[in-house]
Formats: C-alpha cells, structure tokens, sequence
C-alpha cells in the first residue's frame, strides 16, 4: 500500500555499518499511542532488535513489527540511538505479558513523542509484523514500512523484499521464515475447514494463501472476503509454510492487504 506518514520529517537511519541515510519517520506517536497507556520507564538495556528491558526489570517487546534477520545488528544499534537512557511511555490493549514474561507494547519516547516502531519500519530495520491492535495503528505502521521502502533505507537497499508469487522456488526457499509475497489471486477454492487463495496457478505447485473457515467471517467483516478477491492482486505477510506447495496462514486480518493493479 503505498502511502506516506502524516507530518513526517527526516531523521538519519543508520543501514548498515559506516552507512546512513535521510529517512522520513513521523513527527509524533500517530494512531498507535491512541491505544491505553499501560507504563512507563527509562530504558536501560536493548535485548535485542524489538526487546527493551526497563529500570525496574521489565522486559517489553516491541508490538507490530517483525525484524529482519539480516538488520538485527543495525536494528538493536538503532535501538539503542533511539531508547537507551530514555523515559518511554507503553501503550496497548492491555498489559498482560507473554508466555515469556515480556509485555508488548507500543513504545513512545518521553521526549519527542515518536513512535519507536515507526523509526524501526522507517530505518529498514523491520517489517509490520501480525497482531496489530487497531486498523488505524496498522495504518501507521505500514505507512513508515512504505516509507523505508521507498527510501531504500536498510532491508530495503535489496530489490527483491517483496517476493513473487509466480515464483515458487523463490519462496519455498524461505520456509519458516517471515516473508512478504505480492501477487494476483487466480483462484478461491474451500477444501475441508481450510479455504485457499491461489496466487500462482494449483497451489500445489506454486503459492497459495490458507484461510481457516472459522476465520472467514473475521475476513468479511474486514472488507476482505476471500470470494471477493479473486482476480485481485494482494500483499500478505507471515511465515512461509510448505504442505503440498509454498504457502502463508493468514490468522489475522492484517496480514492481507489489497494493493490495485493488474
């Protein structure tokens, strides 16, 4: 979806080592921090790439986002930059933590009042990950993702990110890792408690996107009726799965996302 972040300004985002470039990142919290406040706290250690750990112990993760195997180092770099020291302010639904101990969140610095995510999308350090808690903080994250896109910043210097659908062997070669596939739905098929969106001929020898039926109204209500999107080209988003031919479970409505053309 290509749209650019509201009151952006430009800020330097390193890509790799001894390489930096002007990246535009939003000028406030946006959409994200309209979510409750669950804390705050002065960061005083990066875990790694999306995990901060506060002066009174917690661990908080990074919500929304995915990081890139090959920017984790500058990811975690960047983070430090960005949090450490700093009094950040964590938003989200609520503030239970997960099987590990580490609450996710959305996190926004004290001072200045930026979205950490969205630096992270921006910088090419990350891609918008699943389990967004709103679709107006969805939005925000996939504007600052476009805008590292179409600044080249990081992960983004590589042409190739968004993978084909029509080519499987492309994809088959990242299983079990978080990818983004673009291509047109040729075909929906049902098959049991599983529907199927065909993006590159039988999804047996080429890409599919699996729907569980108890999902399917999840998808309506959303504007993404599998039905509808036959013939129409779509971006998903999620880990790469290989059962007859490659394929992405979508079990959340953000992992899909319609992007026009032919």
């Amino acid at each position: 979806m290509a749209s650019s972040p509201r009151n952006s300004r430009w800020s330097l985002a390193a890509i790799s080592a001894g390489a930096i470039v002007m990246t535009p990142i939003p000028a406030d919290a946006g959409e994200c921090a309209d979510l409750p406040v669950q804390g705050d706290g002065v960061v005083t250690e990066v875990v790694d790439a999306r995990t901060l750990r506060l002066a009174d112990g917690r661990e908080v993760r990074l919500a929304g986002l995915e990081p890139v195997a090959e920017q984790r180092e500058a990811g975690a770099a960047y983070l430090r930059a960005a949090a450490l020291g700093h009094r950040v302010v964590l938003h989200g639904a609520d503030d239970m933590p997960d099987r590990y101990g580490r609450q996710p969140a959305y996190v926004v610095l004290k001072q200045g009042g930026e979205l950490v995510q969205a630096r992270l999308l921006a910088g090419g350090h990350a891609l918008v990950g699943i389990g967004a808690t709103s679709a107006e903080c969805l939005q925000q994250l996939r504007a600052a993702e476009e805008a590292g896109r179409m600044a080249a910043a990081g992960v983004w210097v590589a042409l190739d990110v968004i993978k084909n659908a029509a080519n499987s062997g492309d994809i088959l070669s990242r299983i079990g890792r978080f990818t983004i596939v673009e291509g047109k739905v040729t075909s929906v098929r049902e098959v049991g408690s599983t529907v199927y969106l065909n993006l590159a001929g039988r999804w047996t020898r080429g890409f599919a996107v699996t729907i569980s039926r108890r999902m399917v109204g999840v998808f309506e209500a959303a504007g993404l009726s599998p039905k509808s999107l036959t013939g129409q080209r779509i971006r998903v988003r999620g880990w790469i799965e290989r059962r007859a031919g490659a394929s992405i479970a979508a079990r959340a409505v953000g992992q899909i996302e319609r992007t026009g053309g032919d």
